[in-house]
């Protein structure tokens, strides 16, 4: 009995080899190859791309500089939006798709897209197919037309340079120096013979002595910061305090004590290490903690830093009562910068 030869495995019987490399369909050229007209109508599209990626650069930076960041307007099915982020938002993508746009767009039509093929090799090349290689680059760069079509040069190093003028700009999101920014807050702008009513933060109703009960926190802020007010994250941000009762005998500092009232102080909220909001209090020991990186203060001597990476006491506010009303009021401003120290301070 003869034995029938089975054939390879996924394999058709009497096929040599079923998964050879077809190689690469013959190479067929582009209108703009063979037309120079098409190509010189393709250089001018190329061209407009990068022009229009100027233009909304142009417009990116002059939105910035001439819209109000707090002024708003009703977009319809967006609803309302802020006029400074659309136009933000679409002169920069608009700058971005023509520069990509352009680039694909002379990729397609221009530079040359003849495949050419090369076999992988193990570590280091030989001589031969190094200069080679480098035949093949210099070939590339000169069938691009880099060279030789101006236009589509010009305007595309014209949109290059402006595009990053866009970040340069929004550097004055960053705010004034801080010199300027911490060292005036809310406290300041005084009322009635240079005192600040202080308010509840979360009442908003002002505050008597007998409000702040021993071994807990009362978050305050400046009579006249609301909500309503266009800056009120800003002010905030630099104006809120924590109001503490402590015993009159329990204050080391003769200064934090003459800055208090019958053992109420008053210290900014804003940690000194990189400005995070406090809120963590140790009755025992008279100690804050700060929650982001667990910086420590001793509030009964003079918010001084006893733990953690902050480099600097907790800037302290002059409190008293006003006889009238028997409100707690503000008397100035914090007596040195709040929130996290910088380089200009001292």
């Amino acid at each position: 009995m003869s034995e029938e030869k089975l054939p390879e495995p996924h394999s058709p019987a009497g096929a040599l080899d079923p998964f050879a490399d077809p190689g690469l369909p013959a190479h067929e050229p582009r209108v703009t190859d063979i037309d120079e007209k098409a190509a010189r109508r393709a250089e001018r599209q190329v061209s407009l791309l990068f022009v229009i990626s100027m233009l909304a650069t142009i417009g990116f930076i002059a939105s910035y500089v001439s819209i109000d960041k707090y002024k708003i307007i009703d977009i319809f099915f967006f609803g309302k939006i802020g006029a400074l982020n659309l136009a933000l938002g679409c002169t920069l993508g608009v700058a971005l798709f023509c520069i990509g746009a352009g680039a694909i767009h002379w990729a397609r039509t221009l530079m040359t897209d003849e495949e050419i093929v090369q076999e992988r090799h193990e570590f280091k090349s030989d001589p031969a197919d190094r200069e080679g290689a480098i035949r093949e680059f210099q070939r590339g760069a000169a069938e691009s037309g880099f060279g030789r079509r101006s236009m589509i040069r010009r305007t595309m190093i014209g949109a290059m340079a402006l595009v990053p003028l866009s970040g340069v700009v929004l550097l004055r999101d960053l705010g004034p120096l801080p010199s300027v920014a911490l060292r005036h807050t809310w406290w300041g702008k005084n009322g009635k013979n240079g005192r600040t009513l202080i308010i509840n933060e979360n009442t908003n109703k002002p505050l008597r002595p007998e409000h702040i009960v021993k071994g807990s926190l009362v978050m305050a802020k400046p009579e006249g910061l609301n909500v309503d007010n266009h800056d009120y994250l800003e002010e905030i941000g630099k104006a809120a305090i924590l109001l503490i009762r402590l015993e009159p005998d329990e204050i080391k500092s003769k200064k934090q004590l003459e800055w208090s009232y019958n053992g109420v102080v008053a210290y900014s909220k804003i940690c000194t290490h990189v400005g995070c909001p406090i809120g963590l209090y140790e009755q025992q020991t008279h100690h804050l903690l700060c929650p982001c990186h667990q910086s420590t203060f001793d509030l009964a001597d003079d918010g001084a830093v006893v733990f953690g990476p902050a480099a600097r006491s907790l800037p302290q506010l002059k409190i008293t009562v006003n006889e009238k009303t028997g409100f707690l009021e503000a008397i100035g401003d914090f007596a040195e910068p709040v929130g996290p120290s910088f380089w200009e301070r001292g």
